[in-house]
């Protein structure tokens, strides 16, 4: 059974107390909500009220929205529940991954560039505060995986570092500085991604290490940060066969399932190998690598019989609730895993002071607290790290610094869809091209033919008055071009995620005038904004920036290393050349 007063509960008599008495005062229907976290697509009090009322959810993580919504969305939420809610958020970057409006201190793998945990303490604490402010108490963060592989889509700004010794430094001082606002952290994705190069929103990956090459890596930081007291575990959809087959030699190769559905993975390498006591839930339930593994009437209560507590969103609540209502009364979820489920719930929600709090009135900080969000002292951080993470990788040729006085005329290329998780980030294009001016370029824009397509824009004029994309449909003398600009600088904001297989550059058409034919010509730099792997496709660039992360405030930063006003502080902790032999060139 449990042990509320060992790590990480840590509970006195009277906290072992509530968690008993409320278990043993709950009908089967509350009981079960409590395995639900919900996934809040409205904001609305009749929405929030029904989710209540008819679920008894234990906890939720939201659709994205201003401080304002979200505070007053988390405020209606603790008032009205029965049973004070745990209330998530990605915050991963930063407070943006608890409100639109929150501060981005730095990507995972931006992070990692400063090669200075207490950057990663920072963005704890701001993730901490920010958070705390607008009501929320739960982070679904660090993420502890290993960038082991490049081509992996998921990891590539979502780790510290390929090192694991980084990565759990990093990670501690992260959850130091989150737990300063009495918050408690989920790390993730157990048994850990970055050795398979597909993305498990997509499928079920593999961590193909052998059980000793895992004890050596990810075990290294998962023991690492259940010693340090993490109070919950994030299960990916990801497959691993070696410890599988070692727990269970009977299992066959159709057998082995996702971590998420794994006892072998979750109660026997987990639990009773890693000794972990605290809260365990899964990864979002309507990835592809858990809902193509079994049906949906047995993923859910199976999941919670392999060992997960908690269970990250609903398809259909209604019917979901009612899948795992069925596996209680069919046996799949015994009496005592519901128990060591529910004893875990609510022991979290204890040692986060929860109860008190509620008692207290005090669950919600007053709305004077959102002062807090995005406030200066937060926005100077993430200027500083920007300053310390963004890393020259490659400089063969001195194409550096590129100053107005001496390359006024730039042509800029940005390529990329400006996809965040399925939402658009608009406004990239604009932001570089008004940084570039400020600081005295005279700056091109290029407009893909497909773009002016588009927009209705081909002129049908003489050449003369055509727009330069237009012009380069018609291929213009090379001449020309060397003519016009002093230098190119390109910008990839590249970000698939959750999407494809990979994120890679995408050219706008073949042979298209972006490619970087001119690189033997004139200066050339190429400057990521996202994926810090993109020199594997660019190979030719002489001189490659990662900058990590697209904010204005990222690239005011790169442009200032630019033109030479600022060193280039940073230092890749993930294999940016590749592997391969060429990009060093």
């Amino acid at each position: 059974m449990v042990n509320l007063k060992a790590k990480p509960f840590y509970l006195s008599d009277e906290d072992i107390q509530w968690v008993e008495t409320t278990i043993e005062s709950m009908t089967i229907e509350e009981k079960i909500g409590q395995l639900f976290i919900n996934l809040g697509y409205r904001h609305d009090p009749e929405y929030l009220q029904e989710i209540l009322d008819k679920y008894h959810i234990g906890g939720v993580r939201y659709n994205p929205n201003n401080a304002d919504t979200i505070y007053e969305q988390n405020k209606y939420l603790q008032h009205n529940s029965k049973i004070p809610l745990l209330i998530a958020a990605n915050t991963e970057s930063g407070g943006n991954g608890a409100c639109t409006d929150g501060t981005l201190i730095g990507t995972h793998v931006q992070i990692g560039a400063t090669q200075d945990p207490k950057y990663a303490y920072q963005l704890g604490y701001v993730s901490g505060v920010e958070g705390a402010a607008i009501g929320c108490n739960w982070s679904f963060a660090p993420i502890v995986d290993i960038n082991y592989n490049w081509r992996n889509p998921v990891t590539m700004t979502r780790c510290f570092s390929d090192k694991p010794d980084v990565v759990l430094d990093m990670s501690k001082a992260y959850f130091n500085g989150i737990t300063q606002s009495g918050f408690a952290a989920a790390m993730k994705h157990f048994p850990g991604d970055g050795v398979d190069e597909r993305d498990h929103h997509l499928l079920a990956s593999v961590n193909t290490k052998s059980c000793e090459e895992w004890d050596q890596t990810y075990s290294k930081v998962y023991q690492g940060m259940i010693e340090a007291g993490i109070q919950s575990v994030m299960i990916g959809h990801i497959k691993l066969p070696a410890y599988s087959r070692r727990l269970n030699p009977n299992l066959t190769d159709a057998e082995i399932m996702p971590a998420t559905l794994s006892p072998e993975i979750v109660t026997g390498l987990l639990r009773e190998q890693l000794g972990f006591n605290g809260l365990v839930l899964t990864d979002a339930s309507a990835m592809l690598g858990l809902t193509s593994a079994m049906k949906r009437s047995d993923q859910l209560p199976h999941a919670i019989a392999a060992g997960c507590d908690m269970f990250l969103f609903f398809n259909d609540p209604e019917e979901d609730f009612q899948f795992m209502m069925d596996g209680y009364k069919n046996g799949i979820i015994t009496e005592q895993r519901l128990l060591e489920a529910l004893t875990r719930i609510l022991g979290l929600k204890a040692s986060l002071g929860l109860p008190g709090k509620k008692q207290a009135g005090t669950l919600i900080p007053p709305k004077s607290a959102l002062s807090v969000v995005g406030c200066e002292e937060h926005k100077a951080m993430a200027r500083e790290v920007a300053d310390q993470s963004i890393t020259l990788v490659k400089q063969t040729r001195a194409d550096l610094p590129l100053k107005p006085d001496t390359h006024r005329r730039i042509m800029v290329y940005v390529l990329g869809d400006e996809l965040v998780f399925g939402q658009k980030q608009t406004g990239i294009k604009d932001m570089i091209v008004e940084e570039l001016q400020k600081v005295g370029f005279d700056v091109t824009l290029y407009v893909s033919p497909s773009e002016q397509l588009a927009k209705s824009q081909l002129e049908k004029a003489d050449d003369k008055k055509a727009p330069v994309a237009v012009q380069r449909l018609k291929r213009e003398k090379i001449s020309a071009f060397m003519d016009a600009y002093d230098a190119v600088i390109l910008f990839a904001n590249v970000q698939d995620f959750a999407t494809q297989n990979y994120a890679r550059i995408k050219w706008s058409s073949p042979m298209s005038s972006e490619i970087p034919w001119y690189v033997t010509s004139m200066p050339t730099v190429f400057v990521s904004l996202h994926n810090p792997f993109h020199l594997y496709d660019v190979p030719m660039v002489k001189t490659y920036i990662n900058a990590y992360a697209p904010t204005r405030t990222i690239i005011q930063e790169t442009i200032s290393k630019i033109i030479g006003e600022s060193s280039f502080k940073g230092n890749s902790e993930v294999d940016a050349f590749c592997g391969v032999w060429d990009t060093r060139i």
